[in-house]
């Protein structure tokens, strides 16, 4: 059985351009995803300048993805960080809100988001507080399905190191206090999960009191130490099995729309095939779909460079690659030149502004 599937843009980094989010619309769609969650850290309509609306020309270009995603038999839903409406959740907070969600519905959403993901852990009667913010803006919009994602939103201990420790029973009380359509965005054991299994999303689950959909961050590459590689392999540490406790499964793409999308491809593969998947043929299979043979081969035998050497180590070995892509008249051939070129690479200080 295959959960839907959907892509949350919820990465750090560059915004896509208009062209580069339809090609990963279009190929997404026909592989059999269902839903396109747009919320990308750097648009700050949407985060840190969340109370202003976006303007006329942003607004009629979300519009413009918004029907083609339905278009292409996609649910198109928007996520919105409402950061400091929580303490106090006041009757300006409400005011603003209530505003920004007539916004979003205006555009066109089938879904709401209202995300809490990396922003301080440490106030009063959090859960309850972030439970009151989602279930108001559930009240108010047109959406059909309403999202949230916790502040501690996998076991990883750093996120009790970067946000200050999480609250006891704070799973337990986000749950118990959300209204119990809302679905909650979750993305394991770590921030970026090795593996995915059964037996934690069962705990997580009893904790919650429902089941989660999955926020799986691969094959995003953002941060200052992730964009240093190129993340194009299968994916693998999701054993089919883990349909059964999930709502949704959706990807945080990578900085690359072109390549990001070829282990996108993989994981419909993943669910369809079962315990018959294999990882390394599923690459084959996902990237010959986009790029063809020849292109494939190169890539297949550059993997470790690209992806387990790191740009500053790459040294002479980055004259060789910029060789055998330049001659390659493709867009996921010029995004790993951009690549070597230093071009999309990320600073601490860029994440911490967005």
């Amino acid at each position: 059985m295959t959960p839907p599937l959907g892509l949350i843009e919820g990465r750090f980094g560059r915004i896509w351009d208009a062209a580069e989010r339809s090609h990963v619309v279009r190929t997404l769609a026909a592989a059999g995803y269902g839903f396109y969650h747009y919320g990308p850290k750097a648009d700050r309509s949407l985060r840190r300048e969340w109370r202003k609306a976006h303007d006329l020309a942003q607004s009629e270009a979300l519009a413009r993805l918004s029907a083609e995603c339905r278009a292409a038999g996609m649910r198109f839903g928007m996520a919105i960080t409402p950061v400091g409406s929580t303490h106090p959740f006041d009757d300006a907070a409400r005011a603003d809100l209530a505003r920004r969600i007539a916004d979003l519905d205006a555009i066109g959403i089938d879904d709401l988001a209202v995300l809490f993901d990396d922003l301080r852990g440490d106030m009063p009667e959090l859960a309850q507080r972030q439970a009151d913010v989602v279930n108001f803006c559930a009240g108010l919009t047109r959406a059909t399905q309403v999202y949230t994602c916790p502040t501690y939103y996998s076991d990883d201990p750093v996120l009790d190191l970067v946000f200050a420790d999480r609250p006891a029973d704070y799973l337990g009380t986000l749950g118990r206090q959300l209204d119990s359509a809302v679905q909650v965005y979750w993305t394991g054991e770590e921030v970026c999960a090795k593996e995915i299994g059964p037996a934690h999303l069962e705990r997580v689950a009893g904790e919650l009191g429902r089941k989660v959909c999955l926020w799986d961050n691969w094959p995003v590459n953002d941060g200052a130490r992730m964009s240093r590689f190129l993340h194009l392999r299968a994916f693998t540490g999701r054993p089919a099995a883990i349909a059964d406790h999930i709502t949704g499964h959706a990807v945080n793409p990578a900085i690359q729309a072109h390549l990001g999308c070829i282990p996108a491809l993989t994981l419909p593969m993943l669910y369809a095939q079962g315990d018959r998947y294999a990882y390394g043929a599923a690459f084959d299979a996902a990237a010959r779909t986009l790029l063809g043979a020849e292109f494939t081969q190169r890539l297949r035998q550059d993997l470790p460079a690209l992806q387990d050497v790191g740009y500053e180590r790459l040294g002479a070995r980055a004259d060789r690659l910029r060789a055998r892509y330049r001659d390659i008249d493709h867009p996921a051939a010029r995004e790993i030149l951009r690549w070597l070129d230093g071009h999309d690479l990320m600073t601490d200080d860029e994440v911490q502004t967005q």
